[in-house]
């Protein structure tokens, strides 16, 4: 009998400049050399229990089948008080809410409901990785536009200028990953104003919304009816309970918007783990645990804060998120990547360089901490940090 060898086809990638991440590249060096893992953005503590056992009982009265696509309807009606309670919008539950597996999930099926080939995508940067190659999945054109170097406030000079006739669609993103800066309320104004004059549509990262310190307010695109009107509100369960893992988040939308979003998430999803969003909406019946999440993060904030003051670092205000960013400059003359590949292998502790989350790799001598941690585990880090 004669046999062939077998041959794989060649592909054509449709994502050339995506290779592994440095996120991952950083864990796994955090991981080969036992440092600690400041770099990865999710908690290293567990959830409250109530909610384990919110999900359980759901999981062992026989909740474990499909449930319907958009979402079970009581996590849907959870969703909608709690922005009408908090931003003073009414999204109504059975048109205007879904429920998704996660908020990357949730982002892609927005700029694949509405993105066609050849539309401009304006993103701020830096910004979350996966914006770009959702785009370019899509078919679009992705227009990077910076925030302000130093300060990442948004140019809204410069997002005047980069749109056109051909821009579908702005990503936004506040509390900001990976800056830790916020959007005030003149912010959102002025983005109103911008795109008043126009059919942009409007996304709007909202997953670190209950991150936000010092007495400020998450400024959501849902207080502002002109932006409303247009947006994708993404949220995340998992940020704000602490289950990454489970990968649940939601959408807010307009009923027509929301229309098109479903179209895809049925195809891309169908649905999300029942249990889960059950136990979720039995959970929220309570508000205290979303409402005490910004003193509980900036208590952790504060004491990462005064640890680092200690060392060489230069402190950039961190006023939303879970994330502390530091100049290095008076630190190393490596650069970001390089500074945190050694700080990682020869200090013990694993950071994100900033430069990862600009397309051309802008270098601005800034690296990334994640303070979503035990205390332990941040003070072990800020034990091995003073050794600068």
């Amino acid at each position: 009998m004669t046999t062939m060898n077998a041959r794989t086809p060649v592909l054509k990638t449709k994502l050339p400049a995506v290779g592994t991440t440095i996120f991952t590249v950083m864990s796994a060096l955090a991981t080969e050399h036992k440092a600690v893992n400041l770099g990865q953005g999710f908690p290293d503590f567990d959830c409250d229990q109530k909610l384990v056992q919110a999900v359980n009982q759901a999981m062992t009265t026989g909740l474990n089948q499909y449930p319907p696509m958009v979402g079970v309807q009581v996590l849907r009606d959870a969703v909608s008080a709690k922005v009408m309670a908090l931003h003073g919008k009414n999204y109504v539950s059975n048109t205007e809410i879904t429920i998704t597996a996660g908020a990357t999930q949730a982002i892609i099926t927005a700029i694949l409901a509405v993105v066609h080939p050849g539309d401009e995508v304006i993103v701020l940067e830096p910004c979350y990785d996966s914006y770009v190659p959702n785009i370019e999945l899509a078919g679009g054109v992705v227009v990077r536009v910076p925030l302000t170097p130093g300060t990442f406030r948004p140019d809204f000079d410069k997002i005047s200028a980069a749109i056109t006739p051909k821009t579908r669609a702005i990503i936004i993103n506040s509390p900001h990953n990976p800056s830790a800066s916020i959007w005030s309320r003149e912010d959102m104004l002025k983005l109103q104003e911008v795109l008043a004059p126009t059919d942009v549509l409007l996304i709007s990262d909202e997953v670190y919304e209950h991150m936000v310190y010092d007495g400020q307010e998450h400024q959501s695109a849902a207080r502002f009816p002109e932006l409303a009107a247009r947006a994708f509100i993404v949220s995340s369960f998992g940020k704000t309970y602490h289950v990454t893992g489970w990968k649940v988040g939601f959408v807010a939308a307009p009923a027509a918007l929301t229309a098109e979003f479903r179209k895809v998430h049925q195809f891309n999803v169908f649905t999300v783990n029942t249990p889960v969003q059950y136990g979720l909406a039995s959970y929220m019946a309570d508000a205290q645990p979303y409402l005490d999440l910004p003193a509980f993060y900036q208590r952790k904030r504060d004491l990462f804060k005064t640890g680092l003051a200690q060392t060489k670092f230069k402190i950039l205000p961190t006023t939303g998120s879970y994330f502390q960013c530091v100049d290095i400059s008076d630190v190393s003359d490596l650069s970001e990547a390089d500074f945190c590949k050694w700080l990682t292998t020869e200090i013990g502790v694993a950071a994100i360089p900033l430069s990862a989350f600009y397309g051309n790799g802008f270098d601005q001598r800034i690296v990334r901490f994640c303070f979503a941690k035990k205390d332990e585990t941040l003070n072990l880090a800020l034990e091995k940090l003073a050794k600068l």
